[in-house]
């Protein structure tokens, strides 16, 4: 399994434009969790950029095609990026947690807590 993130630049105006696309937007959204969409959202309040995790990059490429917010100009640039996951229980290239990583010196990694 790999992970891909495509990358939505939203038009200045794509609060005032979303309403009149949003349904087909969202239903194609829902859609597209069968064929590899993970999550998907808009970043930021307003929001200026929105981000998509996929489990390939042909349905992310293919999703952005048929988009009617990339299709009628909400979004101004899209792209489609590797994204590498290290940590996390659906990681796709996971790395060993701190715990089992104990060094030749035989001293504990430092932890993490809030």
């Amino acid at each position: 399994m790999a992970h891909f993130l495509l990358r939505y630049t939203l038009a200045p105006d794509y609060l005032d434009r979303r309403a009149a696309l949003r349904d087909a937007h969202l239903s194609l959204a829902w859609e597209a969790t069968g064929t590899g969409l993970l999550l998907g959202g808009a970043v930021g309040d307003p929001p200026a950029e929105a981000l998509l995790l996929f489990d390939s990059e042909a349905a992310a490429t293919a999703f952005a095609g048929a988009d009617p917010y990339v299709t009628q100009g909400l979004v101004t640039g899209w792209r489609v990026d590797r994204w590498i996951t290290v940590v996390g229980e659906n990681a796709a290239t996971p790395v060993r947690r701190p715990e089992e990583m104990v060094g030749d010196d035989g001293l504990e990694p430092p932890t993490f807590s809030v």
